[in-house]
């Protein structure tokens, strides 16, 4: 076992914390092959420590055929090469822990490439050690697929197979059949999975689709659902997923005893947390409820509410905090705005507001004090936007699958944009980048924001100190106040006798807002990265602004 992992450790270390998502294809080419990698990682972590950021979240970079970069795993005990090898990855964790900074994989459980050893073994006949290892099943009477389940990418979720004349599930892409959970070899397998990468020193994983894991054994057809109950924060709303209320091929109760065995591994080892993402539009915040209860599954889960279209409004936040404390009530949320999956949120929810900078420094302070952990998304922290992708360029299969009303998901995951007069912005020097580099985002490169007093990377540096220095923000109790404005959010953070009071604008034009009853201490500008008059009782906030005090000061 690795000896950092055996040192003593804050076993809740993860409630609170900022986890800076990286995507390894897109954050720094060490190589000059226009593809990021685990050395380019390990070069700028020094820059994610400096932001503030208490881990860092690694998309995979497992061996992979890379038909769905990465998420298509085809050996999960090895580095493909393109990102590196395992003594780059060693490294690289053993430079994050100098650093003070957690480092958590990107575990894609659910289903593997069709590449993978197993699935090769699986689909070669009926009666192998692995013919069980994946969901097969006979077709209908008529040669139909077993259900009417729907893949997420489009179209059925069964794939004939020439070899076995059977069907194999895939909730995604064709090239990525589904495990059978049902099977404890499976089981086991993955589990052993989690301990090679805890034995390497692994704080944490972050659990890809962690509610695909099982499903129906009987393959019962999926209700319709009612047009009006159909949303798009799974698939996008041109895809015909939405059209079924997914009951019986993913979110399934027997998910719960094998996370009770992954949680059992994870506490083998001193400090290790894990955040499942959940993806169900209907009942998601109730499966992230069932997910975190009772101390023996997972510590979090990421939640969906803030990476849909819905734009972030005061009620929204409310609605959505209240309704994870009643479907959760002992569970801890991990909460984002962007991520590899999502357009870019300044993009998303920006449309029409005139000042993005302004805007992207009050959701950013927004999120840092909502109540649960918090995930940034390598480039948000440069108020960065969606790339404009033309179609030739497009790697995503999602993206080339639904254009040109859905563009997938290659905006979102452009190379970052380090200097901005250095070839491919300081991302790779290579003549040509996997995706290119968006001329948008030049402008906004690190070192120029970098010593730029009110810049976007400024202000999370700003104000990250200021949570950190500040127990209530992250880990703290919350309680909402009435607002004299729709526009305007109030709320508290309390935590050992500290409150932290933070009112929001979230709106485009100035607003007077009555302060709660009480003495309050304002932070500064200096603190907070926000300016405002007030008389006492009053303060005023200017477009997308932010008021931060601590009360009885």
């Amino acid at each position: 076992m690795n000896a950092d992992i055996t040192k003593a450790a804050d076993k809740d270390w993860w409630r609170g914390a900022v986890i800076y998502q990286v995507y390894p294809r897109s954050f720094q080419d060490s190589n000059g092959d226009g593809v990021g990698d685990i050395r380019g990682i390990a070069d700028r972590l020094d820059y994610i420590a400096e932001l503030g950021a208490d881990a860092v979240w690694i998309s995979p970079f497992f061996t992979s055929p890379m038909k769905d970069f990465g998420y298509d795993v085809s050996n999960y005990k090895d580095i493909d090469p393109m990102f590196g090898t395992l003594a780059d990855f060693d490294a690289m964790i053993e430079k994050a822990h100098e650093l003070g900074l957690k480092i958590m994989i990107d575990l894609v459980l659910s289903h593997t490439s069709d590449q993978h050893p197993w699935f090769v073994e699986s689909r070669a006949n009926r009666d192998n050690a692995k013919s069980d290892w994946y969901v097969w099943a006979d077709a209908k009477p008529d040669g139909s697929p077993p259900s009417n389940w729907l893949s997420i990418f489009g179209g059925s979720a069964w794939q004939w197979d020439s070899r076995r004349l059977q069907y194999y599930m895939h909730n995604f892409l064709v090239s990525q059949p589904d495990l059978n959970f049902h099977n404890p070899d499976v089981q086991d397998a993955l589990l052993d999975v989690a301990r090679f990468w805890l034995d390497r020193g692994v704080d944490g994983f972050r659990l890809d689709t962690i509610n695909f894991y099982f499903c129906d054994l009987e393959f019962r057809d999926n209700p319709a659902l009612a047009p009006e109950l159909r949303n798009d924060q799974t698939a996008p709303a041109v895809n015909p997923y939405n059209y079924q209320e997914h009951l019986y091929d993913k979110s399934r109760p027997e998910n719960l005893e094998f996370l009770k065995r992954l949680r059992a591994v994870m506490e083998e080892y001193p400090a290790v947390a894990a955040v499942g993402e959940v993806g169900d539009s209907q009942r998601g915040l109730e499966i992230v409820g069932e997910y975190t209860s009772g101390n023996d599954k997972m510590q979090m889960c990421y939640a969906f509410e803030f990476l849909a279209p819905q734009p972030v409004t005061p009620q929204h936040v409310v609605n959505s905090i209240r309704a994870f404390e009643a479907a959760a009530p002992e569970g801890w949320a991990c909460w984002a705005f962007s991520n590899h999956d999502v357009v870019r949120h300044v993009t998303r929810w920006g449309e029409g507001v005139a000042d993005k900078i302004a805007y992207a420094k009050m959701l950013a302070s927004l999120l840092m004090t909502l109540k649960g952990s918090i995930c940034l998304y390598e480039g948000e922290e440069l108020g960065l936007t969606e790339a404009d992708i033309a179609f030739e360029d497009l790697q995503d299969p999602y993206g080339i699958e639904f254009w040109p009303e859905f563009k997938g998901r290659d905006g979102c995951r452009t190379p970052m944009v380090w200097q901005s007069g250095a070839a491919n912005a300081g991302f790779s020097t290579a003549d040509r980048t996997w995706l290119p580099v968006s001329a948008d985002h030049v402008m906004k490169a690190v070192d120029v924001q970098q010593d730029a007093d009110g810049s976007v990377l400024a202000h999370y540096r700003t104000f990250l100190k200021l949570r950190k220095s500040l127990p209530a923000l992250a880990r703290g109790a919350m309680t909402f106040h009435q607002a004299e404005s729709d526009q305007v959010l109030v709320f508290e953070r309390e935590l050992d006798g500290e409150s932290v009071l933070c009112v929001f604008n979230i709106s485009g034009e100035p607003v007077s807002v009555a302060l709660p009853e009480g003495a309050f201490a304002a932070f500064d500008g200096a603190a907070t990265g926000f300016q405002f008059e007030t008389d006492g009782k009053t303060i005023k906030l200017p477009a997308w602004g932010g008021y931060f005090a601590r009360r009885g000061a």
